[in-house]
């Protein structure tokens, strides 16, 4: 987790960051945002809640944004290299919006809701990629932004039970799926879908309503909130990245990792490839793996030292193959962790390495991810 710099009287303050002191947060600088990096109980206590109960977060940093009119899906499919004209209404999707090269400028989810699309932007790209957007296809499309919204994450196994109390019927939501739901009298549109690897909701109410909706979930007895802290431990366990350490512009979704969304209809033999910035250069690495000259892949670390970003990975003969981009004690595994990228010679599962700690080599291997199973709700 990198917390962007900046002066504290800068910051802008999300709807609920009265709430966030009474509960007694640590607050840091994230986003251009003051937020909450964890409260009293600690990161530690909080991971493991949420990984065994329901955790609530604040994530109204994030970019909430709608593309209307007739041609929104076929506008938007030229920015992003997944497909968003067979997406049915009711679906939700993982998008990369990407540059001419290829780079990945940010990556996003989006909904498709019938009379719009409803996309979710990181809150540190959110101002550049609305501005991107509109100058790509706002001709084509409205692209109207939603700073009236907050944005709220219920993680966890007992995250439906919670919700469920207060809105009757989003337990027969299945993952990435959602709908316009009351909750607690506050109008919200949710999706069952999240970024820890958990069962659970994203919820978009009304930023005047946010407090209102954050106390009834707090109240319910599963649920408890958690902050940036165990939210950067708990994507990293299960292996998503984080836009800014993991992926950003020098990187294309195949040196990500992230062949899987890109669907087959926009693959070189598909009745819509390419057509998406970077298009030749994105398909060519599909088809030609020796194109590459890296490759992100989860690590393990053989001795209980932690790992952390930017710690250089070598060979076993001491040969500079990668940089690790996220690394931590995994909290639930009880592991040190990590992602990073490495010379394709070095990707295979099993591979021995070693991550360079205050210039001591520390042994790691590479590994499947997610680090823990995901236990996503499919039905």
């Amino acid at each position: 987790m990198s917390p962007h710099p900046a002066r504290p009287e800068s910051l802008l303050k999300t709807p609920l960051h009265d709430l966030h002191l009474e509960l007694g947060a640590r607050m840091v600088p994230f986003a251009g945002y003051s937020m909450p990096v964890q409260y009293p109980a600690g990161l530690m206590a909080e991971h493991l809640h949420t990984r065994a109960a329901a955790g609530l977060f604040d994530v109204s940093h994030m970019g909430q944004l709608r593309l209307q009119g007739p041609g929104a899906a076929s506008a938007f499919e030229t920015l992003v290299p997944v497909d968003v004209l067979d997406l049915p209404v009711g679906k939700q999707r993982y998008g990369l919006l990407l540059n001419d090269d290829g780079g990945i400028l940010d990556d996003l989810m989006f909904f498709n809701r019938g009379d719009d699309l409803f996309v979710i932007v990181n809150g540190a790209c959110k101002v550049a990629d609305m501005a991107y957007i509109q100058q790509k296809i706002g001709a084509q499309c409205d692209v109207i932004p939603m700073p009236e919204m907050a944005l709220l994450a219920l993680q966890g196994p007992q995250a439906v039970t919670a919700l469920s109390r207060l809105a009757p019927g989003v337990e027969k939501l299945v993952f990435m799926t959602g709908g316009r739901f009351g909750v607690a009298g506050c109008d919200c549109f949710l999706t069952r879908s999240g970024y820890t690897g958990e069962d659970g909701f994203e919820i978009s109410v009304p930023a005047s309503q946010a407090e209102t909706l954050a106390r009834a979930l707090l109240a319910q007895p599963e649920v408890e909130p958690v902050g940036l802290g165990a939210r950067n431990s708990l994507r990293l366990e299960a292996g998503l990245c984080l836009y800014g350490n993991d992926i950003d512009t020098t990187t294309t979704p195949v040196e990500g990792n992230l062949n899987w969304a890109i669907q087959k209809v926009r693959r070189t033999g598909g009745a819509r490839a390419g057509g998406f910035p970077g298009a030749e250069k994105i398909l060519a690495q599909l088809a030609n793996p020796s194109l590459l000259n890296r490759k992100r892949v989860g690590l393990i670390a053989l001795e209980r030292i932690p790992v952390r970003d930017h710690s250089a990975l070598h060979s076993l003969d001491g040969v500079l193959i990668g940089e690790v981009t996220s690394g931590l004690l995994g909290p639930s595994i009880n592991q040190p962790v990590a992602m990073g990228y490495v010379s394709p010679e070095f990707a295979a599962l099993g591979t021995r390495i070693n991550a360079m700690v205050r210039g001591k080599p520390v042994p790691m291997e590479v590994s499947a991810m997610p680090f823990v199973p995901n236990r996503y709700h499919r039905g």
